[in-house]
């Protein structure tokens, strides 16, 4: 695969990873994105999607997932769409950065597990608390099977499970969520039969949702399995059954044609820990003007920073974007005078807007 070249990379599409794209075009540097998650947002869209968020300046008041949409239509200038498939092209998600090494002409050379190359100038690691992975079941076998999912496709795209047989595993919010959203959807998403897998018959979400579900299992549209997987039974790198130990003490068998797992995120710092930066308990150390960290040229903004008083707020980590990105266009362009510049009369900055 060809290597890509641009000016700069940027490890985490959430909040502050969107706006320092914003920040980086406003200085005329190119970006490419990689995100662990199938869709922009990060955490505000992974974890709470629908909750409130009330102190983003100038928006009283907004959810995780209208926030995400509000920083991706700012950042719309940037981004560049595929006209042919309506994908953004520099935008990467569903993958993670496995490698990152120094070129020995300054800049870096980047790998993803994907198999994507690049080479940049600066990275700019904005990763939250670290990639966020779904959590598996402790079933060494299910690794790797083509038929076990952890992710609803993105519409209009249909389903594998379609018309088959699907379990989903879990009792949390996710799970039962899952399970609402698919009982009744389109055929080119609905299983022909669905069971909800969880370790008992206690579940941790809302209370209507709750209710919803259970009133699909008693009316017989949706099965409960309780107990913990404990093998699997596999036929040419598919899952045909999961082993399930139950409360009885015996091992049945829960035959499947597809399995999605709906067990909640967990963030990873990952291969981040081999790139050579200086670490204080598992964030990166930064310098409070430039957050730039122990490696020159990597810089590292919101949550997966530190430094003296530092806030994980998104509102600080905003600012930390805005204060990285003006730092590495100095260092990246030093015969270039840096002169500060406003959205609201620059006429350099309107162009850049696609306003002028």
């Amino acid at each position: 695969m060809a290597v890509i070249d641009t000016d700069t990379i940027v490890i985490g599409a959430g909040p502050v990873g969107l706006f320092q794209v914003f920040q980086l075009g406003l200085l005329g540097l190119n970006t490419h994105v990689i995100d662990a998650l199938p869709e922009a947002g990060g955490q505000c869209v992974a974890l709470y999607p629908d909750k409130p968020i009330y102190d983003v300046p100038g928006v009283p008041v907004c959810t995780g997932r209208e926030l995400a949409q509000l920083l991706l239509v700012q950042a719309k200038p940037f981004l560049t769409r595929n006209l042919a498939s309506g994908h953004i092209a520099n935008l990467h998600l569903n993958d993670q950065v496995a490698s990152v090494q120094p070129l020995a002409d300054g800049g870096f050379e980047i790998a993803t597990r994907q198999g994507l190359q690049f080479r940049c100038r600066a990275v700019f690691v904005a990763a939250g608390a670290g990639a966020f992975v779904p959590r598996s079941l402790n079933v060494a076998t299910l690794e790797g099977a083509a038929n076990v999912h952890f992710y609803l496709p993105e519409a209009p795209a249909p389903a594998p499970w379609a018309a088959q047989h699907l379990v989903i595993a879990g009792g949390g919010e996710e799970a039962l969520s899952t399970v609402a959203a698919l009982i009744d959807s389109p055929l080119e998403v609905r299983p022909a039969s669905l069971t909800l897998l969880h370790r008992r018959d206690q579940f941790q979400a809302d209370p209507a949702l709750e209710a919803s579900v259970r009133a699909w299992i008693a009316q017989g549209r949706v099965k409960l399995a309780l107990g913990l997987p404990s093998g699997a039974d596999l036929q040419d790198g598919r899952v045909t059954a999961l082993q399930v130990l139950g409360a009885d003490g015996a091992t049945h068998a829960l035959p499947l044609d597809h399995l999605l797992i709906r067990l909640g995120l967990s963030p990873k710092l990952g291969p981040l820990v081999d790139w050579g930066l200086q670490l204080d308990r598992k964030q990166v150390s930064v310098s409070p003007d430039s957050f730039q960290s122990s490696v020159s040229g990597i810089y590292a903004v919101g949550d997966i920073n530190t430094y003296p008083g530092k806030k994980r707020l998104l509102l600080c980590g905003f600012h930390e974007a805005t204060l990285a990105a003006h730092h590495a266009v100095a260092q990246l362009r030093p015969d270039q005078p840096q002169h500060l510049q406003y959205t609201t009369t620059s006429t350099l900055l309107h162009q850049r807007l696609g306003l002028a």
